[in-house]
């Protein structure tokens, strides 16, 4: 079963790396080192996933509003 994120935090470390630390609503937190190419990826693939969801989200919405009567 897959657990709910609660927080999460990223920091630099002296190599040029990120540690980003993942918390679920437990408190049970998992360390993952990532370089910048990752987080990257991670940052491309949120905004693909969120514009998605928006243009599904809106394209409910237009269907739910009656059609603007002309003049």
């Amino acid at each position: 079963m897959a657990r709910t994120l609660a927080q999460f935090t990223i920091t630099p470390d002296s190599a040029g790396d990120y540690t980003l630390h993942l918390e679920d609503e437990d408190g049970e937190t998992m360390e993952f080192t990532a370089g910048f190419e990752q987080l990257d990826l991670i940052v491309e693939a949120i905004e693909e996933q969120l514009d998605n969801d928006e243009d599904d989200a809106l394209a409910v919405d237009d269907e739910d509003e009656p059609a603007a009567e002309e003049e």
